[in-house]
C-alpha cells in the first residue's frame, strides 16, 4: 500500500520532477556554480535552475556553499544523500535508452485511437 506519507512516495515524488534528477546527475562530477549547471544541463532557465537546487537543498539531496568574494560565489555540490541516487538514476536513465522507441511506440498508437 502506498500512503500519502509512505518512504516509496517520498522516492517517486524526488524523481517525478522532471529537472531533480537532470540536476542531480549534472553534479556528479563535483561542484558547480549555477551559470555552469544551465550550460551543462542546456533547456533550463535561470528561475526553474533556482527552485530545483532550493528543493534539493531542501531534501538533503544538495548542499550549497556561498563565498565571501567580491563578486559574490555560489556553487553546490551533490551530499552524500544525493551521491546515493547516482545509480537509480543511471538504473533509469538505462531503461529509458532501451525502451524509448517502445514508449513512443505506445504513444503513437494511442493518440490514433
Amino acid at each position: 500500500m502506498f500512503l500519502a506519507d509512505c518512504q516509496a512516495r517520498l522516492a517517486f515524488d524526488l524523481l517525478a520532477n522532471t529537472w531533480n534528477a537532470v540536476v542531480v546527475w549534472a553534479l556528479r562530477h563535483g561542484p558547480s556554480r549555477p551559470a555552469d549547471l544551465r550550460a551543462s544541463i542546456g533547456g533550463i532557465s535561470p528561475k526553474v535552475l533556482n527552485e530545483t537546487l532550493r528543493r534539493l537543498e531542501f531534501n538533503g539531496i544538495v548542499s550549497r556553499t556561498a563565498y565571501a568574494e567580491a563578486p559574490p560565489r555560489v556553487e553546490y555540490a551533490l551530499t552524500e544523500l544525493g551521491l546515493s541516487m547516482l545509480e537509480p538514476i543511471e538504473a533509469f536513465g538505462v531503461w529509458a535508452f532501451e525502451h524509448a522507441e517502445e514508449v513512443m511506440a505506445a504513444q503513437d498508437s494511442f493518440s490514433v485511437r
